[in-house]
């Protein structure tokens, strides 16, 4: 979520009232009747399979799942609007929180010989971010090629000195479409963040998720103390780490970025490495920005949950979804689909926790299962659909996710990695809530009007 202070909040809101309009959301239906017709083809460390080879592998993936359209199609319609096939010969590794997440990137990052490169929403001038800043600044002294893109609004709370210190360090820095007035290119940008969570070590290991650089991610649901330390509270987090050819895929994102900020000469290094099979795992890779008329990680979920056969387990943050997809998750129910959403019970937003209260009773009356996740500040952005079909990444199923932000989320295809998505889901089950119809039709007037006037910035969330 974005979150400034001060006189950037002002510039913000100003920019907010002025316009800063995104290009309308997709008809999802319609792209998938466009793109009926195609063939999704895989690529592996050599290269681009044969037409036969690759619908061998879908086919067996979907008997290994069980019957779903869902592997075919969604794989066929991502390739087809992105460019990027699905990549055989992965990896993947879940990271749960951050204490998870930090210490298989800290590894990863030390451990590396030629680059590093970093994209983040949130880079934070706390014990995480200075550790992080200070190995980066390390690896960099040993010869290895750094660059870091960190997001204008989401580290608009870290001193700039913090930033000249990586600089003056060798470590190569973008600000993401600048919130000062006196750097940013055009009032448009204002609104247009970078909300991506990327990091790519020597082009053979990925990580991207939900995880930013803050030590919010690493406190504990509550603080041991005296009796005057406030309470705070922990954030609930889910990561992935990938190693094997879709690395190549995050590794073009973060160039594209790079080069649209207009960032310096990269160095030379092996960006592209040659890869040897590092797993089972069918991967893609799922980037957004404003302007694409088929707003991908949009399409990636709806077109997902269009095509779902048996099951609809997604966990976020911030939901606040737009038409299109509440009748995508009502209509699923509605074919006897098991649709469960575990969303925040706290937030560190109330009006969008509110905004999306506003839609329960809609999705309890179509079937829906809501869980409200309590013991923590929730912060995944995740969904594992028919036992076989994951994403992780950084999308929140908000309008400023879908129409503002640049997102990626990688698509992970395989029963195992599903499985463990699964079990992880059933356990945030356990920390949460249900929402039952009977309960939420009996809330108070003065709370369904908190719900109203929150839900009227929908469009703003």
């Amino acid at each position: 979520m974005v979150r400034v202070k001060g006189l950037a909040l002002l510039w913000l809101l100003s920019i907010l009232v002025l316009g800063g309009c995104a290009t309308a959301l997709p008809d999802v239906s319609a792209l998938m009747e466009e793109k009926a017709a195609k063939s999704a083809t895989i690529s592996g460390p050599g290269g681009k399979l044969k037409s036969a080879n690759s619908e061998q592998i879908l086919s067996r993936l979907e008997q290994k799942a069980g019957p779903t359209d869902l592997v075919q199609i969604n794989a066929a319609l991502m390739e087809s609007l992105s460019g990027n096939p699905l990549t055989t010969g992965n990896k993947a590794t879940l990271l749960v929180d951050g204490a998870a997440t930090y210490a298989a990137i800290f590894k990863a990052v030390a451990e590396a010989k030629d680059h590093i490169n970093v994209e983040t929403y949130q880079f934070e001038d706390d014990e995480i971010g200075r550790r992080f800043s200070d190995l980066l600044l390390r690896k960099r002294a040993e010869g290895i090629q750094v660059n870091l893109i960190f997001d204008s609004v989401g580290s608009s709370n870290t001193p700039a000195a913090f930033f000249e210190k990586l600089r003056e360090g060798g470590v190569k820095v973008v600000e993401f479409n600048p919130l000062s007035p006196l750097k940013a290119k055009s009032s448009e940008l204002v609104t247009h963040r970078d909300h991506r969570k990327v990091v790519v070590v020597d082009g053979m290991t990925a990580f991207t998720g939900g995880v930013n650089f803050s030590s919010v991610y690493s406190s504990s649901p509550s603080r041991s103390g005296g009796s005057q330390e406030r309470r705070r509270p922990g954030w609930r987090d889910t990561h992935v780490m990938i190693e094997g050819p879709a690395v190549a895929q995050f590794q073009t994102s973060f160039m594209q970025t790079w080069q649209s900020q207009n960032g310096p000469p990269l160095d030379a290094a092996d960006y592209f490495p040659r890869f040897e099979p590092r797993g089972t795992e069918l991967i893609t890779v799922v980037g957004s920005t404003p302007g694409d008329p088929n707003r991908l990680t949009y399409v990636m979920y709806v077109s997902a949950i269009k095509q779902a056969s048996r099951s609809i387990h997604i966990t976020n943050s911030y939901f606040v979804p737009d038409r299109q997809t509440l009748d995508s998750l009502e209509e699923a129910a509605g074919r006897g689909v098991d649709v469960a959403l575990i969303v925040p019970g706290v937030s560190d937003s109330n009006l969008a926790l509110y905004a999306g209260r506003s839609y329960y009773e809609d999705l309890l009356e179509a079937g829906v299962k809501v869980y409200e996740h309590n013991d923590r500040v929730l912060h995944a952005k995740t969904a594992v659909i028919d036992g076989v079909w994951s994403t992780i990444g950084s999308t929140n199923f908000d309008l400023w996710s879908f129409m503002r932000n640049d997102e990626l989320n990688a698509i992970i295809l395989g029963v195992d990695f599903a499985n463990q998505m699964e079990s992880l889901f059933k356990r945030d089950i356990g920390a949460s809530s249900e929402v039952t119809r009977q309960e939420w039709s009996g809330r108070p007037i003065w709370t369904r009007m908190r719900e109203w006037i929150a839900r009227l910035m929908a469009h703003w969330l």
